[in-house]
């Protein structure tokens, strides 16, 4: 199953609702991790760690890294970019589609915007 962290700023609002939707989902918070005020290369770097997609709303400044990371040949699980101007319920029921239907590693060196068009 594919395993998510919301990074610090994320929308606690659609981590609850994927929780609600998907009970079994495996998204960890960066504050539950002990990464609050980590900078955007560390946040990478453990979520490469961890094998985990990164959740996040920041298309400033996680894309660089992220892109970053691949040029470099480091690994990068993947990034979902959402947009703070989605409605949260689409966003919710595009994140709960990507768990159920995505294989291990299929995000591997990719950012996807959310939602889905």
């Amino acid at each position: 199953m594919l395993q998510m962290m919301a990074d610090e700023n994320f929308n606690n609002n659609i981590v609850r609702g994927v929780l609600r939707r998907k009970p079994d989902a495996n998204i960890i918070r960066v504050q539950d991790a002990g990464l609050s005020g980590a900078d955007d290369p560390s946040l990478l770097a453990w979520a490469a760690q961890e094998d985990r997609v990164l959740l996040t709303h920041d298309v400033s400044t996680i894309t660089k890294y992220a892109y970053e990371r691949i040029t470099a040949g480091e690994k990068m699980p993947g990034v979902f970019e959402v947009s703070r101007t989605a409605p949260i319920g689409r966003v919710i029921e595009d994140i709960v589609l990507l768990i159920e239907c995505s294989l291990e590693a299929e995000w591997e060196g990719q950012i996807i915007y959310l939602p889905l068009k």
